[in-house]
């Protein structure tokens, strides 16, 4: 038979109690007898009841990851998958588990957040794919449950976020253009909800100013970062700007819709448009013309989540901000205005 706690105590010469304290790593137990149980736990090959012991430290061990309208339909999946990897891989390491869960901007008014991750019984959450007007977004930064936000950017004491530095990834993408010779730049942007969106703007705002190209709302439309918005916000801007010639996607999937876009017009990127795109998924390396993109760190950005997560709840760790660099990939769909 495995052995249990009693049999433990018995060998260790010490009570059962003392037994149950250090191994739930209270601070109060004498350091030789933290030892002397610790020596007879590998021993004699104890196995602590992991639910009896959740039970008492009133922990789970198990981390929930919250994501916004997960479906089979959405092509954001692509961005997705490799931060959940990272998430994933972290957490196992650090000896926990991972559990996944879907939320709605409907659910979320039907089910306040601190219901939710008490019914679900999780340590921490981590949460994507939020919007910026979803209730979750504003009751996570109060809660006193430990919470990650992947790309948006809020703290409190038991709230960290992390996301890329979409600012900069835009400037790249619209310094690259303007290097090119391009001066009549479009912007197909994600919705005006998602953090990302805002500061991707930003950015290619502030890259246009700097080169001495005047702001024009008009080049720039709003999608929801899924392919048919990258062919329906290209239509929409060269109906607007006959001269346009570069357009710059706040996702791959948005500027390989354009591109397959201007290809079936009987055009070639990137002799009559230039695109560059943002992410940079797996797709954007296999289609023809190869896609210059600006590249986020997806699967280290799931493992710093984590991590940031589980010092939270195991160093009381205070919420904090942490930004990863882009890094711009040219490729093939962009070259120098004629």
């Amino acid at each position: 038979m495995n052995p249990t706690i009693k049999d433990v105590a018995k060998a260790a010469g010490v009570s059962i109690t003392t037994v149950s304290r250090v191994l739930n790593q209270y601070s109060d137990v004498n350091p030789k007898t933290r030892a002397k149980v610790l020596k007879v736990v590998e021993q004699l090959g104890y196995k602590p009841n992991s639910v009896a012991r959740s039970l008492v430290m009133n922990r789970t061990n198990t981390v929930g990851l919250v994501v916004s309208d997960l479906s089979r339909s959405r092509n954001g999946h692509h961005f997705m998958f490799e931060v959940l990897c990272g998430i994933n891989d972290r957490v196992q390491e650090l000896g926990y588990d991972l559990v996944l869960f879907s939320t709605s901007t409907t659910a979320q008014k039907k089910t306040p957040y601190m219901d939710f991750v008490r019914q679900r019984r999780v340590d921490g959450v981590l949460m994507m794919g939020i919007r910026l007007d979803d209730p979750y977004t504003h009751e996570v930064v109060a809660a006193s449950v430990p919470s990650v936000l992947i790309d948006v950017p809020l703290t409190s004491q038991t709230c960290s976020y992390v996301s890329t530095d979409n600012i900069a990834g835009a400037r790249m993408a619209i310094e690259h253009l303007l290097e090119l010779g391009h001066s009549r730049i479009g912007f197909v942007n994600g919705h005006a909800q998602a953090a990302v969106s805002q500061e991707r703007l930003q950015g290619y705002r502030m890259a246009l100013e700097a080169g001495g190209i005047a702001y024009d709302p008009q080049l720039v439309y709003y999608g929801n970062f899924e392919q048919e918005d990258g062919a329906i916000g290209t239509a929409e801007l060269r109906s607007r700007f006959d001269d346009l010639t570069a357009v710059f996607f706040a996702s791959d999937l948005m500027a390989l819709g354009a591109l397959k876009y201007v290809q079936n017009l009987g055009l070639r990127v990137p002799e009559n448009l230039s695109i560059v795109g943002f992410d940079d998924i797996e797709l954007a390396a296999l289609m023809q013309p190869m896609i210059t993109t600006v590249r986020q760190k997806r699967y280290e950005m799931g493992r710093s989540a984590a991590e940031s997560l589980i010092r939270i709840l195991e160093q009381q760790e205070q919420g904090r901000g942490i930004i990863l660099p882009p890094e711009l990939v040219v490729r093939e769909t962009t070259a120098p205005h004629s």
